[in-house]
């Protein structure tokens, strides 16, 4: 239960009659102690006032209801909150009345700043409504909502949370990167895999289901039809590909190189690519989870979204030697016989000699692109990740040199325009 609180002007009031009713008894004034009791009396009455009408009491307490659209926001992309604090009968109605309201929010969702909000009252309703600018990926906390009220007199405050926190998944911000025409590496996006592509006159149709690109609808067919009908085939010869991501320590970098992986996957499931991700690790509790053990196959419609929301919670792993198991994992993934992966896509820093051997292999065996974050700085750091560029390619990798922070669309254009 919360109890009431003095304000400054209930401490002076208690403090001046305490002296006076002293004061009274030296000198045997009933009048004085009269007059000296009226202040600690005025703060108990205050206090008691205060205590009716706790917005945390009575039988129907009041309701709160909060709401953030767009949820998941991307990084720097706007999104609006909203709060909605209500009364159900006359008693609430008279808690809510007059009171001051504070929201509490992570400051990944402020940027630091002191949040804005719009209040609006009405009988038995006090709604609140501020925008809210995501600075970092991740999960943040919204909420509770602080209320807190003073007495008719002002001697006495109280101060209450109300509601549940609220969580704001937050996108790694991401750039539209272009697939150039005829595919990454100049090439048909299409390949055999164990049988010739068909031509789109062979096409098979199907029923359209929920979520199907309006784009591969056979217009002819369905009007003939009377039911709209799409290509099942549309997708079905496309490179499978793959998007590692080997996470640095420092946060900024961190935050880059996620939406530059994010970015270039989006830009394969745009293309029509079948897309997993592999590297950093998602922490749930106490226990570390590898996405990359786990295929991401991602469904058409929904699979932008899904694959941002594999990012969001992506952080690097908690030692080197842990970071280069990691990425020998992946590599012995990517190589394994069956893995079915044509088209690797890589964002890394620089690698030990085991490390890079392993991944040369994935070179061998499909088509692999890297952008290796350098270090402006000279250095050791800078001179192993040159090291990295050169041994990748050397083994037949296409890759570039980038700095973390750099233009993701730059950096994207950069890439498609190195060779082996």
């Amino acid at each position: 239960m919360r109890w009431p609180r003095p304000t400054a002007r209930g401490w002076s009031l208690a403090i001046g009659g305490l002296a006076l009713t002293v004061a009274g008894v030296g000198i045997g004034s009933a009048e004085l102690i009269r007059l000296g009791l009226l202040g600690p009396v005025a703060a108990l009455i205050g206090g008691g006032w205060l205590l009716i009408v706790d917005p945390t009491r009575g039988r129907h307490p009041l309701r709160v209801r909060r709401t953030v659209a767009p949820n998941p926001v991307s990084v720097r992309a706007p999104a609006t909150a909203r709060v909605e604090l209500r009364a159900a009968d006359a008693s609430g109605r008279a808690r809510l009345a007059e009171l001051h309201l504070a929201e509490q929010a992570a400051t990944q969702l402020s940027g630091g700043l002191t949040l804005r909000a719009r209040v609006v009252r009405a009988p038995g309703l006090v709604t609140v409504t501020y925008p809210i600018h995501p600075t970092r990926r991740g999960r943040w906390p919204l909420g509770p909502l602080v209320v807190h009220r003073t007495d008719p007199f002002g001697v006495a405050r109280i101060q209450a949370t109300l509601g549940e926190q609220a969580e704001v998944v937050v996108w790694p911000e991401v750039a539209e990167l272009a697939i150039p025409t005829g595919g990454l590496l100049g090439e048909y996006a299409r390949v055999a895999l164990g049988a010739h592509t068909p031509s789109s006159d062979d096409a098979a149709l199907r029923d359209y289901r929920e979520g199907d690109d309006l784009r591969r609808v056979h217009w002819a067919s369905s009007a003939r039809h009377g039911a709209l009908l799409v290509r099942s085939d549309e997708r079905s010869g496309l490179r499978p590909a793959s998007v590692l991501i080997d996470l640095p320590k420092e946060r900024g970098a961190i935050e880059w190189t996620v939406a530059l992986g994010a970015s270039m996957g989006i830009a394969l499931l745009g293309a029509g690519h079948p897309v997993r991700l592999l590297g950093g690790r998602v922490t749930e509790g106490t226990v570390s989870i590898d996405p990359g053990t786990r295929l991401h196959h991602l469904r058409e419609g929904a699979a932008r979204e899904e694959l941002l929301d594999l990012t969001v919670d992506l952080e690097p792993a908690p030692t080197e030697l842990a970071a280069q198991e990691d990425l020998l994992a992946a590599a012995r993934e990517l190589t394994s016989p069956g893995a079915g992966v044509a088209l690797v896509l890589a964002v890394l820093g620089s690698l030990s000699v085991a490390t890079r051997g392993a991944l040369a292999g994935v070179g061998d065996v499909t088509d692999a692109l890297a952008v290796v974050r350098v270090p402006s700085a000279a250095g050791v750091e800078r001179r192993e990740a040159e090291h990295t560029l050169a041994a990748l390619r050397r083994a037949g990798w296409r890759a570039c040199a980038a700095s973390p922070g750099e233009d993701l669309d730059v950096c994207w254009r950069r890439l498609l325009g190195t060779h082996r």
